[in-house]
Parts: C-alpha cells; sequence; structure tokens
C-alpha cells in the first residue's frame, strides 16, 4: 500500500489564520494527504508556514520560525518549505530576495495557488469544510475579510484589503458542517464584526446572522469578537440580550479613551459616544462581560491623554482587558504622519500600569462571583482540574475555571456542567460540581 504523503501546517498570529490554516487543511486531507498541525514531527517532509505580520514581534515571530525550518530543510531533515499568510502578502519580493530556500510565497488569498502547487486539486465539495485544530467543542467562524476603517497604526488594510463579507448562506453551511462534528460553540470573528453585510446586503446584518447560526442544532454558545465601537449597531445589543444561545460577552476594542487620541487614531468616535456604548450595553444587558484592548504609546499620547485611559478603567471596571504597546508599522499613517518619539520605557511603563490596575479590577470582580453557580463548557483536564469556562469567558485569551476532580463524576471533554463558586485569584475562579 502507498504510504501517504505528509505535511505539516504551522500556524502563527490570530485566530483569523487559523481559520485559514484549516480551509487548507481540510482540502489537502480531502485529496489524500496527512495533515499534521504545529508537529516537530520530521517523517513531515513539506511544511507550509502561516505567518503573522502585523506588529513587530509578530514579524519577527514568523520570521525566525521560517529561519528554523530553512535550516532543516539545509540539513536535509525536511524536503520543502513554503510560506503563506500576512508576513508573506504584505513582504514576498523582500522574503523571496532574502530566503530564497523557501520552495514558495502566498499572500492572504492564495489557497488554490498553493494548493496546485503542492499538486493538490481544490475541492468545492469541501469549501466551506475544515480540519479543526481547536478542541473539537469549539471553533472560529470568520464572517468577513478585511477592513474599511484604516485606523492610523494598523496595517491590517494593507495586508487583506478592503472588507469583504461572505455571504449568510456560505456561513450557515459551515457552521452547520461544525455542530455535525461536535462543535458546540462559535466563537464569531472578523476584522470588524459589526460592519458585516453592509458591502452584500447594503446594511450591517451581523444581528440577523446570529439569529441564523442560533437556529443550528448542536450551537448552544455564540460568541461576538472584535466589534468595533464607531456606529456600532444598537440592535445587537438587544439581538444578544434576547437570544439565549448568544452569550452575555461582547470584545469590543476601544483602544482608547480621550478625544485627542481617538482622534490621533482615526478610530471614528468619541469619549461621549463611548461612554455612552458602554452604559447602554450595561443598562440592557447588566450582567455582559464586556473585553476590550488598549493601545499605549502611540505617537501624539501625552501624560494627561493615559492618565484619562487610566481613570476611565478605573471607573468602568472592564471585565477583560488587553494592553499593548505601539509598534510602528511601515505604510500606516501613523508612520507617515507622526514620528515614534515615544520611549519604549515610558510605553511599557503604561502598559504596566495599566495592567496591575486590570489585574486589582479582575481580583474585585471575582471575588463577587464567590458563591454563585454557573454553567461551564470543559475544555481541558489538568492533574487535579477540570478546566472550563463560563459564557462570560473566550478561550485562550479569557480567564478560566478550575474545578477540583470528584470521584463519581463523569465529565468528558466538551461537556456543559454546573459549578459553584468557591475561591478565586486574580483571573481565575475555582470551584466545585454541584
Amino acid at each position: 500500500m502507498k504510504a501517504k504523503r505528509k505535511i505539516n501546517i504551522v500556524t502563527l498570529g490570530c485566530s483569523k489564520n487559523v481559520v485559514d490554516s484549516e480551509f487548507l487543511m481540510k482540502q489537502l486531507d480531502f485529496d489524500g494527504w496527512e495533515v499534521v498541525h504545529d508537529s516537530n514531527d520530521t517523517s513531515a517532509k513539506v511544511v507550509v508556514i502561516n505567518t503573522c505580520g502585523f506588529i513587530a514581534d509578530a514579524k519577527e515571530e514568523s520570521t525566525d520560525t521560517i529561519l528554523r525550518f530553512v535550516e532543516a530543510k539545509n540539513q536535509g531533515i525536511i524536503d520543502r518549505v513554503y510560506v503563506m499568510g500576512c508576513l508573506s502578502q504584505r513582504y514576498k519580493v523582500e522574503l523571496s530576495d532574502e530566503i530564497p530556500e523557501v520552495d514558495g510565497f502566498y499572500g492572504v488569498t492564495d489557497l488554490p495557488i498553493i494548493l496546485k502547487d503542492l499538486k493538490t486539486n481544490y475541492s468545492k465539495e469541501v469549501e466551506t469544510s475544515r480540519l479543526l485544530t481547536t478542541p473539537k467543542h469549539y471553533a472560529y467562524l470568520k464572517i468577513s475579510e478585511g477592513c474599511n476603517w484604516g485606523c492610523a497604526y494598523c496595517a491590517i488594510p494593507l495586508i487583506r484589503g478592503k472588507h469583504i463579507s461572505r455571504s449568510i448562506d456560505s456561513l450557515i453551511d459551515e457552521a452547520s458542517h461544525l455542530a455535525n462534528e461536535g462543535v458546540k460553540e462559535l466563537l464569531v470573528i472578523a476584522q470588524d464584526t459589526t460592519y458585516y453585510g453592509l458591502d452584500l446586503y447594503g446594511k450591517r446584518m451581523l444581528p440577523e446572522l446570529l439569529d441564523k447560526l442560533s437556529e443550528i442544532n448542536g450551537i448552544e454558545w455564540i460568541r461576538i469578537h472584535y466589534a468595533y465601537p464607531s456606529a456600532f449597531p444598537l440592535e445587537l445589543i438587544q439581538t444578544i440580550k434576547k437570544n439565549p444561545k448568544i452569550c452575555k460577552y461582547i470584545d469590543i476594542p476601544f483602544q482608547h479613551i480621550s478625544d485627542n487620541m481617538l482622534k490621533v487614531m482615526r478610530r471614528g468616535t468619541t469619549k461621549k459616544e463611548t461612554v455612552e456604548l458602554v452604559n447602554n450595553l450595561r443598562k440592557e444587558i447588566p450582567d455582559i462581560a464586556i473585553r476590550t484592548t488598549f493601545l499605549v504609546g502611540h505617537p501624539c499620547e501625552l501624560e494627561n491623554d493615559f492618565d484619562e485611559l487610566v481613570e476611565f478603567v478605573k471607573k468602568s471596571k472592564f471585565d477583560r482587558v488587553g494592553v499593548f504597546a505601539y509598534s510602528e508599522e511601515e505604510g500606516t499613517y501613523a508612520a507617515k504622519a507622526f514620528p515614534d518619539n515615544i520611549s519604549p520605557k515610558v510605553k511599557n511603563d503604561r502598559l504596566d500600569t495599566l495592567m496591575e490596575l486590570q489585574r486589582e479590577i479582575s481580583l474585585t470582580n471575582n471575588q463577587i462571583e464567590v458563591g454563585k453557580t454557573y454553567k461551564i463548557i470543559v475544555d481541558r483536564f489538568e492533574d487535579q482540574y477540570i478546566v472550563g469556562r463560563t459564557e462570560f469567558d473566550s478561550p485562550e485569551v479569557d480567564q478560566e475555571v478550575l474545578v477540583s476532580k470528584t470521584k463519581g463524576h463523569n465529565v468528558n471533554l466538551g461537556d456543559f456542567i454546573k459549578v459553584k463558586i468557591t475561591s478565586c485569584d486574580d483571573y481565575d475562579l475555582i470551584g466545585e460540581i454541584v
């Protein structure tokens, strides 16, 4: 019997890259390849690296990974190395000149081309199917590509182009396939999920899409990520409020709060509008968990701008917060318009200040949860714990619930269980099965 061709797909970067890799993997699997993911298995002689090119650290990680596999090729450990994704999209010419040992570079929409070079036919039969790399009970659902906003600091439109929505029919088809494979939780992602549908249907259609997704048998939780705050569709709040399958959770990257910085960053919103949106969400859905991110050290950020951001975080007491230090990206508006003259030390000090503040807020928020009972989804098992999440937490980026293993409880991966919270720390809850 002829041995299967074996290929290793290595994924770097964000959840949108994860989805791209999973589509590629399904096509390869359907054509007869044996596919492994992020593997050190040297019996896979062909490697495809899906790169990130968003910020400096991500570009460095992607470049280092390429060089590591090129060295393995030079040593005869593997035969071929291909590179796809954001870094390859943006710097294809430069990378081809600097790392000629790579067998091919491909952009973010070059799936048919890379398959052709791998002597694999693109199959329409599985174009809405994926080979999951996440645990089988949850999956990302990427509803659109690209972005139209043009924030000053962001290179995504340069890499992935303008916003292009996928059709509702194709997304329902994909989500149905995922549900049939055992997926219970959909994490809806895009560069801006709230923009969904404007290009295809002439209006924002995220609420309608969410309602249709919730009709799919087997899908029990639907979670919204990356909702842009400007022109936020208020009907979405009612959809979250009324639909029991949609998690009382939303990820809205506010990035800043001072009007000066929102204007400099070209965010298309104001402090007043931002505060009103937060207040509206909490008024209509009192138990909603709001996750957000902030960018510090952006050009023109003065001390009083940062102080204003600190006060906003103190007052808002967000459930989940991520903080990033500004990284100048060539070709962006900010790189052309402003010198990157805030020192790395000041950037890091501001980042640390916000993260320490959020640690204290998170601990206070968690202490309030002690004694309450929640439904959680089981993500994995550790030595003495069942590890899961409430509807108020997303995998990989948010906190978890650690549940002591108890004799007599038969719990499987992906199960929903009821847990009483007995204690907590800064970023995790600890509980016991009810």
